[in-house]
């Protein structure tokens, strides 16, 4: 297994950064890429009541990987500051731990939501005429569950191993294979909206096995140990998975934030333009998982560097560090915004046809949405940087703001000022409001520092 040389305490940050950003950014996108391939395959060969079953069933997998992503990002973290003081094997303690916390976790959702797929879909809000969509697809998806929890923590931990590409190849190699397996179960094998859940759920398979073979078999510190299930191990477990929650929560609230920006949505488009402002908004909601996961691998990139150089006290490295991953943020953000207002008709054609309703308020309302994706991408950035240096609180609130103080006001009062364009502000005003947040809480330091 080939591996970077990667030391986290002396390389050139600019150097460092690189190694970890590119394949972390390149896996990442091709993840998002996957997700929005799925929609227009489901969308084009199975039609729009297969699309309705979809989204019954996906709030339930966004909450496993959001504690996936919690307890990726506080493992991470602990581990990066155990092995800068030289403990190898807490560092390898605590990977273990968080893995196995989710695979039990997941095995008790899958255990009760699948023992009666038709009751779970009632209470996710399917109609009588989805449910044999919804039971079809469900089973599948939240199967997939458990091979993205394992993906969802471990790729922190093959990153820290030193194996950045590798991380990426777990992305992107069943990124390709969901494509073409799309394409296989869908229209030659005729399978419907099952065929694509079989997709999904085989290559995440795919990913998952290939993390997991990484930490048994070629991991060159953290590698997975056995654990010990004595009263006094059990009651260390809770402890290091409790402050890994602590840690790591800002990251599910992320999740969830994502969650809330598409129900909100979804609710005041249905009120101020009906079903054809809904249509338009769901094609902003494929694109806004690119400009989530492109704050994510910044932020996932920053965090080894950071946590490793907070552990060593080497305060210079780590704030030679945020200032790149913040200059990224902003290029970054520019970057996604040029999109959307350059090539609207390019990017929401590619989901509807031209004569639709949808179309055209999608068309006329992404220049307003690219608003928000400098603040958005820079708020994921320095919630991943008070991550990564054990300032929970700061990271909690933030997320928070971004998620639920600001984001639900936005949606309700900015229509009421100005008509519908306010909706697709709502979360510019959020993101702009906690960045205001962000930079006040930095300053306030730093004077204080003084």
């Amino acid at each position: 297994m080939q591996r970077d040389a990667i030391d986290l305490g002396s390389v050139k940050i600019s150097h460092l950064f690189r190694i970890y950003f590119v394949p972390t950014l390149l896996g990442m996108l091709a993840l998002c890429a996957v997700t929005a391939t799925d929609g227009i395959f489901v969308g084009r060969g199975v039609g729009s009541d297969a699309l309705a079953a979809v989204n019954i069933c996906i709030s339930p997998t966004m909450v496993i990987m959001g504690i996936s992503l919690m307890l990726g990002v506080g493992a991470s973290v602990v581990s990066s500051i155990h092995l800068a003081n030289g403990n190898v094997k807490a560092a390898r303690i605590n990977i273990t731990q968080a893995l196995a916390v989710a695979t039990a976790i997941v095995a008790l959702f899958l255990a009760v939501t699948l023992a009666s797929p038709s009751t779970t879909g009632k209470l996710l809000g399917s109609s009588e005429s989805l449910m044999p969509l919804v039971t079809d697809y469900m089973p599948w998806i939240f199967l997939a569950c458990m091979f993205q929890a394992w993906c969802g923590i471990g790729l922190f931990v093959v990153r820290l191993d030193g194996s950045p590409k590798y991380a990426m190849w777990c992305n992107v190699l069943p990124g390709l294979l969901n494509v073409l397996l799309d394409y296989v179960c869908i229209f030659p094998l005729g399978m419907g909206v099952k065929g694509a859940a079989v997709a999904t759920c085989v290559s995440c398979a795919v990913g998952g096995l290939m993390v997991m073979v990484y930490l048994f078999r070629f991991a060159s510190s953290l590698r997975i140990i056995r654990l010990k299930f004595s009263r006094k191990s059990l009651a260390l477990t809770l402890r290091n998975i409790g402050y890994q929650c602590k840690i790591g929560i800002s990251a599910l609230l992320g999740e969830a934030t994502m969650g809330m920006l598409m129900l909100m949505g979804n609710l005041m488009f249905m009120r101020y333009l009906g079903n054809d402002g809904v249509g338009a908004f769901s094609i902003a909601c494929y694109y806004c998982p690119f400009a989530f996961m492109i704050g994510n691998a910044i932020a996932q990139s920053a965090q080894p560097i950071i946590s490793y150089n907070y552990g060593l006290n080497d305060t210079r490295r780590v704030v030679a560090t945020e200032k790149l991953a913040i200059i990224s943020a902003i290029a970054c953000g520019l970057t996604v915004t040029a999109a959307f207002v350059l090539i609207p008709k390019a990017m929401v054609h590619l989901f509807l046809d031209g004569d639709m309703p949808s179309v055209g308020i999608a068309i006329e309302g992404f220049p307003i949405f690219s608003a928000a994706f400098v603040f958005f991408i820079f708020n994921l950035t320095a919630i991943g940087y008070f991550q990564s240096v054990e300032k929970v609180v700061p990271s909690i609130i933030f997320a928070l703001l971004r998620g639920l103080v600001f984001l639900i006001p936005s949606f309700l009062l900015l229509p009421l000022a100005i008509g519908t364009a306010g909706i697709w502000l709502a979360l510019f005003m959020s993101e702009f409001l906690t960045t205001v947040c962000i930079a006040a809480y930095y300053f306030y330091h730093r004077t204080k520092k003084l």
